[in-house]
This record gives C-alpha cells, sequence and structure tokens, in this order.
C-alpha cells in the first residue's frame, strides 16, 4: 500500500509523542494535533472553542483560501482534535465544568484516543486503516515493545 506523506509524517509524530510520553490532551502544543503539526499552539486560533468543529473566522479564512497545515485542512485538523479529545474521555468543546478523565495521561486512555486519530486520518486519506500497524504503539513498562523502523520495513 502507498501510504500518503501526510499521514505518514502524522503516524510518526504519534508513534514518538506516544513512545516519548509527552502526548498530552490538555496541552494544544501536546495533543495530537499539536505533535502532528511540529507542537506548535498557533492551529488552536482555527477556533474559538478547545474541541469544537466550529471554525472562528480565522479558520474560515484558511478553509477558504484553501490552505493546509502539513497537508490538513482547517476542518480536518478540528476533526482530528475533536475525535481524540472525545475518545480520550473529554465532553467536547472542553470548558472547566465539561466531563473530563481522572487521568487524561494514562496510557490506555492515550491509546484509545490514538486509535480512533487514526482510523479518522486513514479515512481522510481513503485508505484502510493501518492499525493492522498496531504494533507501532504496543509498549511495556512504558516503553515501546518494537522498533518503528522494523516495523514499517
Amino acid at each position: 500500500m502507498n501510504t500518503p506523506k501526510r499521514l505518514e509524517a502524522a503516524l510518526i509524530k504519534l508513534y514518538h509523542a506516544f513512545h516519548d510520553d509527552t502526548l498530552n490532551p490538555e496541552d494544544c502544543t501536546a495533543c495530537a494535533v499539536g505533535n502532528m503539526l511540529d507542537n506548535y499552539d498557533s492551529w488552536k486560533h482555527l477556533s474559538d472553542a478547545h474541541g469544537s468543529m466550529q471554525l472562528s473566522y480565522v479558520g474560515t479564512v484558511h478553509q477558504r483560501l484553501g490552505r493546509r497545515f502539513n497537508g490538513y485542512s482547517p476542518l480536518e485538523i478540528l476533526e482530528v482534535e475533536k475525535i481524540f479529545l472525545e475518545a480520550c474521555g473529554f465532553k467536547t468543546p472542553l470548558c472547566h465544568y465539561n466531563e473530563k478523565p481522572k487521568n487524561p495521561r494514562d496510557k490506555e486512555l492515550l491509546f484509545s484516543g490514538l486509535c480512533a486519530v487514526v482510523a479518522l486520518l486513514c479515512k481522510l486519506d481513503n485508505v484502510p486503516n493501518v492499525m493492522d500497524y498496531s504494533k507501532l504503539f504496543e509498549y511495556e513498562e512504558h516503553r515501546a515493545k518494537y522498533q518503528l523502523a522494523t516495523i514499517l520495513r
């Protein structure tokens, strides 16, 4: 299967964030989208509410101009973030009184979020769900069970 470049890049970044314990759903530079977009937070201006699918004025302008962020449109970015947060147990859009998990950094919770994100990313690129590569995210004692290079060959 020929994996689109944006999907491959996103998977590699998410893999490293997960295994390096730098994936954090409560930090816009370290959540799924934050990691996909090189740990910058400028994407948060695409919406007025974290986890919302409603584009802000800035997001609407970027969407209408056809702008892409590491290959993803503003609406695609918002969709990825929403699905990640919800799969991690958050009620979206985020606010102080909405439901959230007791331990948002729990590895099992983050793995669930990543599974949902990967499935969405594959759907966006019209490719079969690459979670057949589930070995990428397998871990033992908070360490990667397999090395990325050996799995992708």
